[in-house]
């Protein structure tokens, strides 16, 4: 019995675009203002225009996506800069936002980071219910009162420290606890099935 032939299968394997495309996802490129220049765009976003790119020629990008690499431990340091299609590559990155770019620029940067990583903090845990599988969530945030809905398993609850913990909803919605420890003890019972 022969094997049957796959739409592409008989498309020959090229190994110098692989190596070629394996390169340019492992190469890092730092941006800063030496060698970068963001701006606004008239829609509220951040365009990118570098004036020298690596083959030695301009590069823009009309709209850019602005993501932490370590949103919880290190949020300032080593932002990528990305294109915006679903597969986005990265353009470089910024090794430290207070340094390498002016503050006007990181202004602009930090307005789209909070809007990617929009996370209110929980200051007080009115009440939650355990109801089939999911817990619904009572709760006052930094951003005013707020209802939401978990799944009850591991990952909706993340201890990110020993005491500051993640919450994310079932529409992925994130809040925040900083610090568990200084809630009433009321509240660490209604807390208690998540630490």
């Amino acid at each position: 019995m022969g094997l049957k032939n796959f739409e592409g299968a008989d498309e020959e394997f090229n190994l110098e675009q692989m190596e070629a495309e394996t390169e340019e996802m492992l190469r890092m490129r730092f941006l800063s203002d030496t060698n970068a220049k963001f701006e606004r765009t008239a829609g509220g976003f951040v365009s990118l225009d570098i004036p020298e790119g690596e083959d030695g020629k301009a590069e823009h990008y009309d709209r850019v996506r602005v993501v932490r690499s370590f949103p919880f431990t290190a949020p300032n340091t080593y932002i990528s800069i990305r294109t915006t299609e679903e597969k986005s590559k990265e353009i470089g990155i910024i090794r430290d936002i207070a340094k390498d770019v002016s503050k006007e620029t990181r202004k602009m940067l930090e307005e789209q980071m909070s809007l990617r990583y929009f996370t209110p903090v929980i200051t007080k845990i009115n009440d939650i219910k355990e109801e089939y599988g999911h817990a619904y969530w009572d709760v006052v945030t930094t951003e005013g009162p707020c209802k939401f809905v978990i799944y009850m398993n591991s990952s909706s609850v993340v201890s990110l420290t020993d005491v500051r913990l993640m919450i994310s909803d079932l529409d992925g919605n994130r809040f925040e606890i900083p610090d568990y420890t200084q809630l009433s003890a009321g509240e660490l019972k209604k807390l208690d099935l998540f630490l």
